[in-house]
């Protein structure tokens, strides 16, 4: 092939390479992202309990808790998860680099010095016995594929979707390992509260044993008062060793999502007795912030851009393939080696294409389009999944503080109403059972 013929060839090749064929990628119009509702305010966030700022990065923060910090910057900077989240995130970027090398030039060499005996036929001298000798071959060669239907740029394409979307699930991992550690020492310190109140109450009902006992003594009791009272010491007895086992249960999961051992965690952390407590309202954005704030949102999002790209990749199998090569080579005896007849040259393009039978490309095309429905769904998925976990959480969370609001009440009153028992079974007005019941 000459110059004159190579050369418009390189340049038409260089100038249709533009075109990539397949879908290009955009989210679909009628995606669940798309709609309206999913771009509004939440129906919970009610004004008073949640505000329309967005969400801190750092919002274990808002808890005010040095403590709670430290264990999550440290689970963080430890947790086993996060160390796989962390490898997978490094094998899609490494996959990135491989698909983007195809764009390149690829060069090779070769060679191979020998030492051996010819016969005089193959030197075409029959009646001669060539001695033994040292002889070499060696050559180098270039190819470059020319992405003439954009192939390797869709699969680059589709390989750079893939890490972002393995960054995303790393991102997702950060979140989850951050909730877990705050959920764990929220129980830790919720079971250390509990624990506390319990052991007062054991406190509170031995001082209200001895009074009885003492009481009776005195002629103004009862032996059937002193057994309640010491039956009401042993059931609050009894309530001990299950808030003892859930602190246990709390701090070794801490241990856990830190990366340490159960022997390693400090057992300091068992001090806690009082859960963290917001100290301002929370702050929860709309639906658009959510959306762009998920990472399993972003995670299903760029999965669909990696499935559509991989239908231009499989379509491309249908036109033909062009590499254009260059190639050059030295052989024959040492002797020679460096003589301008021991080189050898060549220069062309390579043409592929399978026809007729296309049967197993269109499969593959029909499998990459199927791929990129069930993308779609699973992303759907993830927006409607995101809008109704935050909406249940909500409604929940304030529900909870409108409890905890009665509850406090009734504990008041309940307090009030024992305390009034206990004086009146102390000046005689009231058997013990008043005192139980309160």
């Amino acid at each position: 092939m000459n110059t004159r013929f190579l050369l418009p060839l390189m340049l038409s090749a260089a100038l249709a390479g533009c075109a990539a064929v397949g879908p290009d990628y955009q989210v679909p119009a009628d995606a669940a992202a798309a709609r309206p509702g999913a771009q509004a305010p939440f129906a919970e966030a009610r004004e008073g309990v949640f505000q329309r700022d967005q969400v801190p990065g750092h919002w274990w923060r808002l808890y005010n808790d040095p403590v709670l910090d430290g264990l999550v910057e440290k689970a963080l900077a430890a947790n086993t998860d996060l160390r796989v989240a962390s490898a997978n995130l490094e094998r899609a970027q490494a996959a990135v680099r491989e698909t983007e090398a195809q764009q390149q030039p690829s060069l090779g060499v070769n060679a191979s010095p020998t030492f051996g005996h010819v016969s005089g036929i193959q030197e075409l001298a029959p009646g001669i016995d060539p001695p033994n000798r040292w002889s070499y071959s060696a050559g180098a060669s270039m190819s470059y594929q020319v992405d003439l239907f954009g192939q390797i740029r869709r699969a680059v394409e589709a390989a750079g979707a893939d890490a972002q979307a393995a960054q995303a699930a790393y991102d997702a991992t950060r979140v989850t390992v951050a909730a877990e550690t705050a959920r764990a020492y929220a129980n830790l310190c919720s079971a250390g509260m509990q624990l506390a109140s319990a052991e007062h109450s054991v406190k509170v009902q031995q001082e209200s044993l001895d009074a009885v006992s003492r009481l009776q003594r005195a002629g103004r009791g009862t032996a059937l008062d002193v057994t309640r009272a010491r039956s009401q010491l042993e059931q609050l007895r009894a309530g001990l060793p299950p808030f003892q086992a859930q602190q246990r249960t709390a701090l070794y999961r801490l241990a856990a999502l830190t990366g340490q051992t159960p022997a390693e965690i400090p057992t300091t952390l068992l001090q806690c007795a009082a859960a963290p407590q917001l100290s301002q309202t929370i702050p929860v954005g709309d639906g658009a912030a959510l959306l762009r704030r998920r990472p399993d949102i972003r995670q299903a999002e760029r999965a669909l851009a990696a499935a559509t790209a991989r239908i231009g990749v499989a379509t491309a199998d249908l036109y033909p393939k062009i590499t254009l090569g260059l190639s050059g080579a030295s052989g024959g005896p040492a002797a020679m080696f460096g003589d301008r007849g021991t080189f050898s040259w060549s220069v062309g393009p390579l043409i592929s294409w399978t026809l007729p039978n296309t049967g197993a490309v269109q499969a593959r095309i029909a499998e990459a389009e199927a791929n990129t429905k069930a993308a779609v769904a699973r992303f759907d998925a993830s927006v409607l999944n995101a809008l109704r976990e935050t909406e249940s959480a909500l409604v929940v969370y304030a529900r909870q503080l409108d409890r905890q609001a009665a509850l406090q009440a009734a504990r008041d009153q309940a307090a009030q109403a024992a305390s009034q028992a206990r004086q009146l079974f102390q000046y005689g007005k009231t058997d013990y059972l008043t005192v139980l019941d309160a």
